[in-house]
């Protein structure tokens, strides 16, 4: 801009203007005409420079005489526009830099709240949000490069947002090549500015899909596509926007409103969109980093459990089952808002953390001697037939003594055999086996069904009392003392020895996972997976320490892995329970002192117990 370019105004009693002048946007050079007095604009303005005609004029900046001849005058006149242009530069230029140093600090505090940010629909929505607010466009949209299997490129419609509309549904996907701004963008990696969307240059290689404009009513007029390009110079994707607004939060409703509204991308935008592209392409680098990681952490985990769980069959899907029953009792808790959970609030990353404790609250299980983990009877494999087989030979035995006899007293009578003999040998031999029989079926029944059967310990004490001479002459009981211990165990298959191995899972679930280096997100795994086998009454394991001692999410762990433990299906020690049966279990527990009262009620409550039956949706 030149200083001719500079306008002047005359105002006062030489024009006959009356009231305040109504003065074009600076610089501009005020006259204010003969007579004095006449108002002018009130307070300095950057680039408006009053001159006065006459002595008395408020604001004025130079006076001149009336009398001065016209070359005086109008070399004031010139000074004064050099004067406004000047004032008006260095306004303009602080306003400039005062902009830039906003806009800088934004992209840097936008940098930090992008990093911050770790859910990936979250980010692309604050990605986009930014974009917008930036440069104050109405609308926007962000597209990701996806890869196929077969190894092909596409670019995905994620997310979309409009002040005055409705924004259409994300899912879409376009080619990855020119034939689309986003494209267009994607293929070359430089920016696609476009002053209206419906007036594209002939030669232009890609066209508008004006579909969403024919639905809404909406008008498309400006679009700045910018690609997202990483470090390794990789473009993850586009953002797009569409009508730069005069004046932000204006709504562009109807078509007048877009044409008097809406301008173009300038070069000012596309440095700032640039910049903000720059940032955003690495923060979804790593977010997609991240969740690679992820990933592949959470399939070491479901691979490590089901390995596990391939030790023991019977409890297959046991640590998935109570992940999801978990997750779905501490969600139930952050929804409530009265009573003693109004304050608790789980977050993503605490569901996160809870459901990977409860996927390896039985890791341990590795340190546990297979013979015990998988024992499936109280006797263990093989025990049983030992024991049936020594009754057996024991019985033979018997019969054979009883035979010997009989005919040891025929022969001190001299009497030859007789029928009678043979009778008086099989009625000896059928009540050895009738009783053989009868111990059999009562170290059966006793080895396999749990609680014990009623009336079992006395038949069982009476055979380990029973001795038999083995063919060496030595005497052995029918039942040796380590037999009758398991055979007597009132409940479940495992004697105390081996249910402390059993409890000592948790220990190595602990000592396992403290060696892992957690993130601060994951940081409580070990703790929680620690306490979820105690009890509120300190009647628990492996420590017995007492309610304070234990935290919510071990808590929510407990009732969980009790539940699926009751009513997951068959096992060789226990029949499965019908639900109401366990939910009443639990309250038992929880009147007892042992479970959390408020928990089990509102597992019950909620309906968080169906999760185990509800797979991924709960």
């Amino acid at each position: 801009m030149h200083a001719d370019s500079v306008p002047v105004v005359h105002v006062g009693t030489v024009d006959g203007r009356k009231g305040p002048p109504v003065l074009p946007e600076p610089p501009v050079v005020v006259v204010v005409g003969e007579g004095g007095g006449a108002p002018v604009p009130s307070g300095p303005r950057p680039g408006v420079v009053v001159v006065a005609l006459s002595s008395g004029v408020s604001g004025a900046r130079v006076t001149v005489p009336a009398e001065a001849p016209p070359d005086v005058r109008e070399a004031v006149l010139e000074m004064a526009r050099q004067l406004a242009l000047a004032e008006w530069r260095e306004a303009r230029d602080r306003a400039i830099r005062e902009r830039r140093a906003d806009l800088e600090q934004e992209l840097l505090e936008i940098g930090t709240a992008l990093a911050e940010e770790r859910d990936l629909g979250a980010l692309l929505e604050r990605i986009l949000r930014s974009a917008r607010r930036l440069v104050s466009a109405d609308a926007g949209s962000i597209y990701l490069v996806e890869k196929g299997r077969d190894g092909a490129a596409t670019l995905r419609f994620v997310r979309a947002q409009n002040e005055s509309r409705e924004p259409p549904d994300g899912g879409a996907v376009i080619p990855l090549d020119r034939t689309s701004m986003a494209g267009m963008a994607a293929v070359t990696g430089e920016p696609v500015v476009v002053a209206d969307a419906y007036t594209l240059p002939p030669d232009a290689p890609f066209t508008f899909n004006g579909s969403f404009d024919e639905r809404s009513g909406y008008r498309s007029r400006s679009v700045l596509a910018v690609p997202m390009i990483t470090r390794s110079r990789e473009t993850v994707g586009v953002i797009q926007l569409i009508n730069r607004k005069r004046r932000p939060g204006v709504w562009l409703h109807t078509p007048e409103a877009v044409a008097r509204e809406v301008v173009p991308f300038d070069d000012g935008d596309l440095e700032l969109l640039r910049s903000l592209a720059a940032q955003a392409a690495v923060v979804l680098e790593n977010s997609r980093l991240l969740e690679r990681i992820e990933t592949l952490f959470e399939s070491f985990v479901t691979a490590s459990i089901t390995a596990i769980e391939q030790r023991d069959p019977p409890t297959s899907g046991h640590s998935l089952r109570v992940a999801r029953l978990a997750t779905a009792l501490a969600r139930a808790v952050d929804r409530e808002r009265t009573g003693r959970f109004a304050e608790v609030a789980f977050s993503p990353a605490d569901l996160r953390q809870l459901r990977y404790a409860a996927l390896l609250h039985d890791i341990g299980k590795v340190g546990v001697r297979e013979a015990v983990l998988t024992k499936r009877t109280r006797l263990g494999p093989d025990r049983e037939a030992t024991i049936v087989e020594r009754l057996g030979h024991a019985a033979v035995a018997e019969t054979l003594r009883a035979a010997e006899e009989v005919v040891a007293g025929l022969v001190a009578g001299g009497r030859p055999p007789g029928e009678e003999t043979i009778e008086a040998i099989a009625d000896a031999r059928e009540r050895v086996r009738e009783r053989t029989l009868g111990w059999i079926r009562a170290v059966e029944r006793a080895n396999r069904e749990v609680p014990l059967p009623a009336g079992l310990t006395g038949p069982l004490g009476t055979l380990a009392g029973t001795v038999f001479e083995a063919f060496d002459g030595s005497r052995r009981p029918l039942l040796e003392p380590e037999e009758l211990r398991h055979l007597t165990v009132p409940s479940g298959n495992l004697d105390e020895t081996e249910r402390r191995e059993i409890e000592s899972h948790v220990v190595h679930s602990h000592r396992f996972l403290t060696t892992l280096p957690w993130p601060p997100d994951l940081a409580r795994i070990p703790e929680i997976v620690a306490r979820h086998h105690e009890k509120l009454d300190g009647s628990g394991y492996p420590e017995g320490v007492t309610a304070e001692s234990i935290p919510l999410e071990a808590r929510i762990l407990a009732i969980a892995d009790v539940y699926d433990a009751l009513t997951a299906g068959d096992r060789p020690y226990k029949p499965a329970l019908p639900v109401e049966r366990a939910l009443e279990i639990l309250r038992d527990e929880a009147r007892g002192g042992m479970l959390d009262a408020d928990l089990v009620a509102l597992f019950a409550s909620s309906g968080a117990y169906r999760a185990a039956e509800d797979g991924d949706r709960a």
